[in-house]
Order: structure tokens, then sequence, then C-alpha cells
């Protein structure tokens, strides 16, 4: 059996984190990948030329960002595309009424108000929820207390609705009231014309990575860790661990002795989302140049209801949008043209016969991967932000888990994915180290 210092199970952004950081320390470090490519849930695909990033794209606030140093220090060349989350007002957004048609600069305004005076509100209500309390619950107390008509709420409400769904990929009642506490934004946010992966393939550079290599079964104990599959086994001090939560919360792989609390309590209260990108690139643009977002309200957007303008990437005009929560569930089984044809519709009503067909089109099925089984994980019902942190707590000082789900701070990013490599690669050596170590060049 082969054996060494750490294993680390997956290539992501926090594996290869953990692992160079531990190589750069001076330990044997073995990384077993089961795509065929490293990444994970960062993965570029440059078919016919063009780059798309079906994963992760945008850097959410570059602002003390080590997840923008290491871009820096890899050469990656950022585009500036702040639109601020799902946020009402961050950049010019072009909002669609009821009726198909653009709302006035002072109807748009008095809606953002509307969104801001709840904001402004909900902190307090969140803090005072119930363990129980869904994201519905909170953000219904406080429209029962604005005392605003029907209409009025319930442009707001959908609104919410929305954020639920666009920021964590789940209907608003299957979200915890804390769900969206990390929902800042600080800096600008930007994305990558060349491509986000090029920040793995720079992490995975001089490390021993295995491809092809799906793990099914970790036993820990006293003595170490072993991590086998078809591939054989391979023994270690230690393991660093960063599938997803999907993945451990799934039967293909199976952990013995099985998790002990904290973390079993954790995993059980965090699950994957539904969420799915759909980027539509067109001959030409039938939208307005002036805005970064497109947002329809009403009954129409229940599913589609905000694109994204992403030209100013490539100069070919692009749209994204996102199949969220009920809509990624619901279409989960369509065929590619089904979902394209679904959107259309909607832009169509907003747009009319400027909407031509798309000359290309992605749609991501991150629900069907089965080394991912979502995008990202979301707090349960039940759940507290504390869950991430105790995801990752050390078992039997042998075991470590990372990545975005285990970062209270800003969970599911790529910062949190970095973030918690640096940190289970400390608490294998137990000792600090910079995490800027981690886009230094490994010793030869």
């Amino acid at each position: 059996m082969e054996r060494c210092d750490t294993v680390v199970v997956g290539a992501g952004v926090a594996g290869l984190t953990a692992a160079r950081l531990l190589a750069r320390a001076g330990r044997r470090v073995v990384v077993l990948e089961a795509r065929d490519r490293t990444g994970g849930r960062l993965w570029t695909d440059r078919t016919g030329g063009s780059v798309t990033d079906l994963g992760a794209s945008w850097i959410h606030g570059v602002t003390d960002s080590p997840v923008s140093a290491a871009a820096h220090a890899f050469g990656m060349r950022p585009t500036e595309l702040t639109v601020g989350g799902y946020q009402p007002d961050s950049r010019p957004i072009a909002y669609y009424g009821t009726d198909g048609q653009r709302l006035s600069d002072a109807a748009t305004r008095r809606f953002v108000d509307d969104v801001h005076a709840v904001d402004a509100l909900l902190p307090e209500v969140v803090a005072g929820s119930a363990p129980d309390a869904s994201y519905a619950d909170v953000t219904e107390q406080v429209l029962a207390a604005t005392g605003w008509d029907a209409e009025r709420a319930e442009r707001v409400r959908e609104y919410l609705r929305h954020r639920s769904e666009e920021q964590y990929g789940v209907w608003i009642d299957d979200l915890a009231a804390h769900g969206l506490d990390d929902d800042q934004i600080d800096g600008d946010e930007v994305v990558f014309a060349d491509g986000y992966d090029r920040m793995t393939e720079h992490l995975a550079a001089g490390l021993d990575v295995r491809l092809e290599h799906v793990v099914s079964r970790i036993e820990w104990g006293d003595d170490g860790v072993t991590v086998s599959g078809a591939f054989g086994a391979v023994a270690a001090g230690t393991a660093v661990v960063t599938v997803p939560v999907g993945v451990l919360r799934g039967d293909d792989l199976t952990i013995e002795p099985a998790l002990p609390e904290p973390v079993a309590g954790a995993l059980g209260r965090l699950a994957m989302n539904a969420f799915e990108k759909i980027v539509l690139r067109f001959p030409t643009a039938f939208w307005d140049d002036d805005v970064y977002a497109i947002r329809q309200q009403g009954p129409q957007g229940r599913w589609w209801h905000s694109w994204y303008d992403l030209t100013r990437l490539h100069g070919t005009p692009t749209l994204l949008t996102f199949a969220a929560g009920p809509a990624a569930r619901e279409t989960l089984d369509w065929d590619e043209a089904d979902v394209v044809e679904s959107v259309l519709v909607q832009l169509r009503r907003l747009f009319g016969d400027r909407v031509e067909r798309p000359t290309s089109v992605h749609v991501t099925r991150w629900q069907d991967d089965p080394f991912a089984r979502g995008s990202y994980a979301y707090m349960t019902v039940g759940s507290t932000t504390s869950d991430h942190d105790d995801l990752a707590t050390p078992v039997g000082g042998v075991l470590h888990v990372a990545g975005e789900a285990t970062w209270t701070d800003d969970p599911a990013t790529v910062t949190a994915a970095l973030c918690s490599g640096h940190r289970a690669a400390v608490a294998v050596l137990g000792r600090d180290v910079p995490i800027e170590d981690a886009w230094a060049s490994l010793p030869v």
C-alpha cells in the first residue's frame, strides 16, 4: 500500500490550496481527484473558442480578498463586472413591470427604496427569530410590519423570493432565517475573460495530482487514514477531505467510523442546492446598452426574472440567467432546447421581435453531477451559521473537512474554499503559515 504524509481528496480550490501549503512545508502530499480535470466546481468550457465559466465566475468583492491576491499573482486578467449579488441597485438595472414595460426611473426608485426599507429591518428580526424560522418567516414578519397594500408588498415579496433562489438556489421557505447573513460585498466584483480555471491550473502546478481516482472509502483512526477506491489505497498520517456536502451526504462515499459530532450534526443541517447557469450568446444585443442587468416583476418572472449582460467580457452579445431553486428542479429533465425556448419566451415578452435565436448556449447540470450533487451548500431550516465552521472540526486529529460549505464568513464562494483549505493545512501542520504561500512557488 502506498503511503504519504497527507492525502487530499478533491482537486478543487480547497484541496489544491491545502495541498500546496502542505507541500511547501515539506510534507509529501497526494491529491486524489475523481474527475478527469482539476477545479471541481470551478470549470471553464472553451468549446468553439468561446470561454464560458460553467461553475464559479465572480470574485464577489476584491477588497482584502485572498482570491483576488492569488489571481493577481497568477497573472489572471480581471474584468470589472459589479452586480452586487442579488441587490436592487448596485449598478444600473433595467426593471420591467408586471405589464412587461420598463419602469420609469421614478417607479424604479420607489421599488428600490421599498427593498432597502425591508433590508434595514431584517437584521433585527433575523437576530430575534426562532431556531426553526425560515427566511420566508422573517421576511413576512417585516412585510407585515410595513402596512403596505397588497400590490406593493407583493413586488418586494417576490424580489425576496428571487434573492433566496439566486443567492442560494433554494425556495425561500427552505432556507434558514440566517441563510443570507453573509450577503455582504466589499469592493468591486470581477470576472475573468480568460477563464477562472487558470486559478486551479496554477494551484495544481507541481503537485502530485491523480485524476480519475474516485474515492469510495475513507477509514480513520488513531494511527492515521486510509483512502481507497478502484485505484487501490493510499495510507497517510492525515487527510483533508474537500468533496462537496452532496457527496459527503450521499451513498457513494463511506467514512468509517462515521463522522462524530459536531461534524455529523452540521452536515445533516446543510444541503446542496439546485442552481444552474444558462449562458446565451446572440448575433446582436437587443437590450439596452446602459444596464448591467435586466429584471422583470410579476408572475411571468416566476422562473426567468433576471439576466446579466456579459458582453463586455469578450465583445459578443451575451446574457447570463439562472435556473434556481424550483426552476432548476422542475427543468432538470428538460432538453436544452426546451429550457432555452422557455427563457426566450420571457425575453420576447420584454423585447418583442428584436430577440433573435442564440448562436450558442450553455446549460449546466450540476444537480446531475455525481461528484457535486448541486452547485453549493445552503443552510436548511433549523441550522445556524456555526454549522459551517462545525463541519470543519478536526476528527480524531487526523481527518479534516474543507470546502466552501465549511467557512462561515463567506460560504458558497471560491474565497470560502481557499480560506478553508488554508485552515485545514494549518490544522495539519499544527502551526500557522501565511495564506500567501498558496500562490508562491513550490520548493524544488
